[in-house]
């Protein structure tokens, strides 16, 4: 890697593909679940409940029935309804 020419056009491309992408994910968590919100800051509180959200988004996103409604509607239905939580666990 340190034998590549350094290419300012291509390094500054990588790093705002990298932040679009981690910004899409901050903004989907933040809207879903009010994660700029969150307050557990104790133990490891912060970091399984991250884990928790990104599960749960992504358990979503990959649902092959889809259903209309928002990320945090489809949350909201994902902690209410049982037959569709069994479906993104892939129960049913």
């Amino acid at each position: 890697i340190s034998s590549l020419a350094p290419d300012a056009e291509r390094l500054a491309g990588a790093v705002r593909q990298h932040w679009g992408i981690e910004n899409r994910v901050h903004w989907c968590l933040d809207v879903a679940f009010a994660d700029d919100q969150m307050r557990a800051r104790t133990a490891h509180a912060a970091h399984n409940l991250a884990i928790l959200k990104r599960l749960t988004l992504n358990l979503i996103r990959l649902n092959p029935v889809k259903r209309k409604g928002s990320l945090k509607v489809k949350r909201v239905l994902a902690a209410t309804l049982d037959d569709y939580r069994a479906q993104l666990l892939g129960l049913e």
